[in-house]
């Protein structure tokens, strides 16, 4: 048996705390400064983890590679089970026509660029961040709001604000569903959590995005539809995580938003248009041809568009390169074409919500998962507890992934997608992540290395002097954790356990404290390296990292600064209802 040590450094927490946070600082250091690849930092971080664990914090050999071990495993499934079956209904989609028809019917909505940074950017991309996540709602939303007439960096400030509110959901809920492993807080718990702090986000960002294309003028001419988009989202994505599914956060978030603002727009419109270039029209039905196939003309001759702009090796996770160039086509597709793009979507709701029906979903409980005691970890925390972390969940029929993966085969069968193409595609999307596969399990092995080892537990110890000031460093944790790995999931990874001991040792919620990392962490996602350099190949614009980074860099840190002040707030009695 290993019983974990708070202080083994010279006996002094301080110092053990700063031993136990260099693999972090190696991982940030590798990443920030020195631009080294993810999965290479990763592995890195992985390796200093392990050499403190034994000599250090003196783990047994075996037991600190078991613990890699199960880190590796818990990356794999269900984390990237999750992604790789997103991912690849995602790719079957983009493999027919019917993904163009999607984005078709949102462009006939509006000729108006603000309405369009709302449905494209805001909707669609949140969408997208339901299912493929990692870059893809960045480069697609991009690349379309482009073709629609909008200027190249102003389409990628626009979408790489808008993916912000459905991140902490993304991918099917990874990065909850992440939270949930390393921390053994309950999951719906962390969602609730989660689920009554993003929405105040998903308020404002509407209204920022009209701002961002048309500044006070755009504010003011149609606030009313930010609102509606805002309000929509926001209560969606409370009631979904609060009380349905916390998988299908962003999915029933966008399409409640779509149909909200479509309602809206059928009894109002604003007093006028901004079409291309920022000029203003008289408000009409008339689509600006010209303009939509000016940007089409430019989307192609710089090769920028939704069909891979950025290369798997270096943004695994990116648009695939079976995509099709956006189009100028903006008539709006017959009502059969319609219902057929979004079946997907309307396909994984389905499934899902035939997963929540209680006889179901306890059929699934019983025959759908397992629990067992991983092997070769016997572990006590410093007090002489047995660590939870060392039993390990295993979730088969019931996980997020494989329902996506029967959400997949029902998507073939509709689209009449051959099994052997299907197959194509889904070795494809293997391929494409391939490096975000060996980053997933190395930050996942690095996260179970240090939360299983005692390293996370003093470093939780020694933030809890910080005292009930930690209220206000947790979420500026979670921020710089997205900000520097690029994936709010890997964050969590990272930091969660940390945030849980922190906050039970200073008298907080662990609950709030651990689902703050996700909810604030977010707001970092726009300035991470990975979703800037998507952003900037997506719209043809090589090398504007730098500007994209400075136009944003301010909206993140004013968004960190609201969410931080909720959670203040939320950690004392005046909102202090709001935690589960």
């Amino acid at each position: 048996m290993f019983q974990q040590i708070l202080d083994p450094i010279a006996g002094s927490l301080v110092i053990s705390a700063l031993c136990a946070a260099l693999p972090l600082v190696l991982l940030f250091v590798l990443l920030g400064v020195f631009k080294v690849k993810a999965p290479k930092a990763a592995l890195a971080s992985l390796a200093l983890s392990l050499v403190l664990a034994i000599v250090g914090w003196q783990m047994p050999v075996n037991q600190a590679l078991s613990a890699t071990a199960a880190g590796i495993f818990y990356g794999l499934f269900p984390i990237l089970w999750i992604l790789v079956n997103a991912l690849w209904i995602y790719r079957l989609t983009v493999a027919t026509p019917w993904f163009e028809v999607l984005g078709q019917t949102i462009r006939s909505i509006s000729n108006d660029l603000r309405i369009l940074s709302i449905l494209i950017a805001f909707c669609f991309g949140a969408l997208l961040e339901s299912l493929a996540g990692f870059g893809a709602p960045v480069a697609i939303s991009a690349a379309m709001l482009m073709a629609a007439g909008m200027k190249p960096l102003k389409s990628a400030v626009v979408s790489l604000l808008a993916n912000t509110a459905p991140v902490a959901f993304g991918a099917m809920a990874a990065p909850i569903i992440a939270l949930n492993g390393v921390t053994g807080l309950p999951l719906h718990d962390l969602s609730s959590m989660a689920g009554r702090q993003t929405p105040f986000i998903a308020l404002i960002v509407p209204l920022l995005l009209v701002f961002i294309v048309d500044g006070r003028r755009g504010v003011k001419q149609t606030w009313p539809v930010a609102l509606v988009a805002g309000v929509a989202f926001g209560a969606a994505q409370f009631v979904t995580s609060n009380y349905f599914a916390v998988e299908l956060t962003d999915v029933v978030a966008a399409v409640v938003t779509v149909a909200a603002v479509l309602l809206m727009l059928k009894v109002w419109q604003p007093k006028e248009t901004v079409g291309m270039g920022g000029t203003v029209e008289a408000a009409s039905k008339a689509e600006p041809e010209a303009a939509h196939a000016a940007a089409a003309v430019a989307v192609a001759r710089d090769g920028r568009s939704a069909a891979g702009s950025v290369t798997g090796a270096e943004h695994p996770a990116s648009v695939p390169a079976s995509g099709t160039a956006v189009s100028a086509d903006n008539s709006r597709p017959e009502p059969r074409k319609i219902w057929m793009a979004i079946a997907p979507y309307l396909i994984i709701i389905a499934v899902f919500s035939v997963a929540q029906i209680p006889f179901v979903k306890t059929w699934l409980g019983q025959v759908g998962s397992v629990t067992f005691a991983w092997p070769g970890l016997d572990i006590t925390d410093s007090a002489g507890k047995p660590v939870a972390a060392t039993k390990f969940k295993l979730d088969h029929l019931k996980a997020t992934g494989t329902l996506l993966m029967f959400s997949g085969l029902l998507t073939m069968a509709l689209y009449k997608i051959t099994a052997s193409q299907g197959l194509r595609i889904y070795r494809d999307t293997i391929v494409q992540l391939r490096w975000t596969i060996v980053t997933v399990t190395a930050v996942l092995g690095l996260s179970f290395v240090m939360n299983l080892s005692g390293q996370t537990t003093t470093l939780g110890f020694a933030l809890a002097s910080a005292g009930g000031f930690f209220a206000i460093l947790s979420p500026l944790i979670g921020w710089i954790g997205v900000a520097l790995t690029g994936s709010d999931t890997s964050s969590n990874s990272l930091f969660g356990q940390m945030q849980a001991t922190a906050a039970a040792q200073t008298g907080l919620s662990p609950v709030l404290m651990a689902a703050s990392n996700s909810s604030a962490g977010v707001m970092g996602k726009m300035l991470s390296l990975q979703n800037l350099a998507v952003a900037s190949a997506a719209v043809g614009l090589d090398g504007a990292e730098g500007a994209l980074f400075r136009k944003l860099l301010g909206w993140s840190l004013g968004l960190l600064a609201l969410i931080t002040v909720l959670i203040f707030l939320q950690s004392t009695p005046v909102l202090g209802w709001m935690v589960p």
